[in-house]
């Protein structure tokens, strides 16, 4: 199996198959994956930042304690963590 950065690495340079693959694959890492991926949505761009951002949507609550955590420590991610949030509550509501 690989691991979570190995995975992450390999979003750099994915086409639109292999990323749809790589996001699934994060998907199943659960809620063990959640603080890793919040650390990385802090600092990446492009195609990696969306695919993060959707899993981070994709796996739920768990990742709400998260992404308010990391809101209140840098101020300029309040506003993609609070945008996440209302996904995940709102995909809730659906």
């Amino acid at each position: 199996m690989q691991s979570l950065n190995e995975i992450l690495n390999k979003l750099e340079n994915a086409d639109n198959s292999t990323k749809n693959e790589l996001e699934n694959i994060l998907v199943n890492f659960g809620s063990s994956a959640v603080p890793v991926l919040v650390d990385e949505l802090q600092v990446v761009r492009g195609i990696k930042r969306g695919v993060v951002a959707m899993t981070l949507i994709r796996i739920g609550d768990a990742s709400v304690k998260y992404l308010q955590k990391a809101a209140k420590i840098n101020k300029d991610f309040k506003w993609m963590a609070e945008y996440l949030i209302r996904e995940i509550e709102g995909a809730k509501l659906a």
